[in-house]
């Protein structure tokens, strides 16, 4: 997750299967360049996320990060994570199922699945906490580092998230591995 400035100011125009031109909504411009104007704090997340990611499955980590910026809204995190994603050869599939996981289980792990339940649970607190249920599911699944680990790594997630809504980032011109 990283700030891009690349933003254009005209409609871009796109052909369509039947030939035809259509001309796509303006690109929005990013509120601020936050990584610019506090590059301290930037530079830690960048160490926090490097952090919190050892020792969690790729893949894992992946569809945590795409589940938690779907359900936060962050489509430039969507974009990159979904980019990054395919480019370590996960499937369309399994990207496009994430947003309907609990009627498509079949196409996960248990693991992944207590995974990304749990990122759901964390980045939503829609009860004020975890519930417990959600929890135990993934604490038979994972050992305790693993699991002290894989919260990190969603609460660095949720982190990116707000930094990313908040000033409005652009999704789109994010090349997969930019900065792993």
């Amino acid at each position: 997750m990283t700030t891009n400035e690349n933003t254009t100011d005209s409609t871009s125009p796109a052909s369509g299967a039947d030939g035809t031109t259509k001309e796509y909504v303006h690109e929005h411009s990013p509120r601020l360049a936050w990584a610019k104007h506090a590059p301290e704090v930037y530079k830690a997340m960048i160490r926090l996320d490097a952090e919190a990611r050892k020792g969690v499955d790729p893949v894992t980590l992946e569809l945590v990060k795409i589940r938690t910026s779907q359900l936060n809204h962050c489509a430039f995190c969507l974009d990159m994570h979904s980019k990054d994603a395919l480019a370590a050869g996960e499937s369309v599939e399994r990207i496009i199922q994430l947003s309907a996981w609990e009627e498509s289980q079949h196409f996960y792990t248990p693991r992944e699945i207590a995974a990304i339940e749990l990122a759901e649970a964390i980045t939503v607190l829609t009860d004020g906490f975890v519930p417990d249920e959600t929890y135990e599911k993934a604490a038979k699944l994972y050992d305790e580092k693993e699991l002290t680990q894989l919260i990190a790594a969603i609460t660095v997630i949720n982190a990116w998230n707000r930094f990313g809504v908040s000033t409005r980032m652009v999704p789109g011109h994010y090349t997969a591995g930019d900065f792993k």
